[in-house]
């Protein structure tokens, strides 16, 4: 998948998340459109059956996903798995006047839904023959999209009242949303490329059907461009995910993605990932710090205090001021500054030279960082810290060095540690160390 689908993908299941943190249930239908005209043509490109390109595709779709740290939706469904859904929808729009035959295929009269448009908010009588839609001369409107496509040789079919033939793109969705939903959706999510004609005709149909409101919320976000220019094939600016995942961390991706509003357009591009892997190695400093004084306060106890009310009520407003940013229109960049503003609080609280801590603080922070990972899944995994251990092996090796006045030595093993990108810090509880600034990804 390219990153214009990566930022659907993980920007409305962090939604997702949200909405189960604060106690609705969710359930998630993410469809797979696995018959179109754009995989019969992959399909005939590459010799191969339209079910092994679809079937390549999803498979695909996964591995990137799980890169990314997508969850899984609630349902997956198929369109070919729900031809008999798909036609019974056909047949009550046919039934209901909402439909007519041309031939072999079933179009949907949009002039019989006075509300088309209401959406897109564009008026049926201005919108041109062709604008997305597959003119035929015989539509009674410009407008009138196929619910039913009559069968071409050579190419995948089912029977139906009609005949020999496929689902249009459209009722695919409408069908598989109603099945598992019901009539109602309470959010439809998607890019801002799908408003027209694809969500426009799904209201269409689907309220044309049951006569009921088929969404209450719609979310849309923005459109990607990549280093200032619209991402398209024809520009060959297409970035994937695979190859954004062999140069930057999936927590520095998510990042930049949240870094923008959902709704507002989104510049990907060098520097801001730069910026997003800067912010991921602030997350990981502060995990450093967070876990030396913990380590620090369990060896010896002395170090805890009973309480900081002060200092616990401020962390505790973070949280606060997180989850209202979320609540509002889902403002994943002010609840990122959110964060950062307690990283930056905390930081300070953990300086080693302050001596002793309040236990309630520290489970404070930690806390935080559990809903930030739950919702946001910007937290590194802590495989990094693993990795990390050769360098408490080497400061282990320092301290002796330093312990026998054999300064040559800690300098050599301080500068071993330096040219790996980390400095080394000697405080009063010992020597801990962070990540140089600029050297994320």
């Amino acid at each position: 998948i390219h990153i214009g689908n990566a930022r659907v993908f993980v920007l409305f299941d962090a939604l997702r998340r949200f909405l189960e943190r604060v106690g609705f249930r969710v359930i998630l239908v993410q469809n797979f459109t696995d018959i179109d005209d754009k995989i019969i043509k992959k399909a005939n490109e590459e010799g191969r059956s339209p079910f092994e390109v679809a079937e390549h595709y999803i498979g695909e779709y996964w591995i990137d996903a799980g890169r990314l740290k997508v969850r899984k939706a609630s349902f997956h469904p198929r369109a070919t798995e729900h031809i008999p859904e798909i036609i019974a929808l056909v047949k009550t729009l046919e039934e209901k006047g909402f439909a007519y035959r041309i031939g072999g295929d079933v179009l949907f009269d949009v002039s019989r839904f006075p509300e088309y448009g209401k959406l897109s908010r564009k008026k049926l009588a201005e919108l041109e023959a062709g604008a997305r839609v597959e003119v035929r001369y015989e539509k009674r409107n410009p407008a009138d999209f196929v619910l039913w496509k009559e069968a071409k040789p050579g190419e995948p079919f089912w029977e139906s009242p009609w005949g020999k033939g496929r689902p249009g793109w459209h009722i695919e969705c409408s069908a598989m949303a109603m099945k598992y939903l019901g009539a109602t959706l309470d959010i439809h999510a998607g890019g801002a490329d799908l408003v027209f004609p694809h969500h426009e005709n799904e209201i269409a149909q689907s309220e044309a059907a049951t006569g009921r409101p088929f969404v209450r919320f719609f979310l849309h976000n923005g459109y990607v461009n990549i280093n200032a220019e619209k991402m398209s094939k024809s520009l060959g600016n297409i970035i994937t995910v695979r190859e954004l995942c062999e140069q930057y961390q999936p927590e520095a991706i998510r990042v930049a993605l949240f870094s923008t509003h959902y709704r507002n357009p989104i510049n990907i591009d060098r520097e801001l990932l730069a910026s997003a892997g800067q912010y991921v190695e602030r997350i990981k400093n502060f995990l450093r710090a967070l876990s030396f004084i913990e380590k620090k306060t369990a060896e010896n106890p002395e170090r805890l205090k009973s309480t900081d009310a002060e200092v616990c009520k401020r962390l505790e407003d973070f949280e606060t001021l997180f989850m209202a940013a979320l609540a509002d229109d889902f403002n994943t960049p002010q609840a990122l500054g959110t964060f950062s503003e307690f990283m930056r609080f905390a930081n300070v609280y953990l300086q080693p030279s302050k001596g002793c801590w309040s236990g309630e603080a520290l489970k404070t922070m930690r806390g935080f960082l559990s809903l930030v990972g739950e919702i946001l899944d910007i937290i590194p995994e802590e495989e990094w810290q693993k990795e990390e251990q050769w360098i408490a092996g080497l400061l282990a090796e320092r301290e002796k060095a330093r312990r026998e006045r054999n300064w040559q030595r800690a300098d050599a093993l301080r500068e071993e540690i330096k040219r790996a990108g980390y400095v080394v810090e000697d405080t009063p509880l010992g020597a801990r160390w962070y990540r140089e600034e600029g050297n994320g990804n």
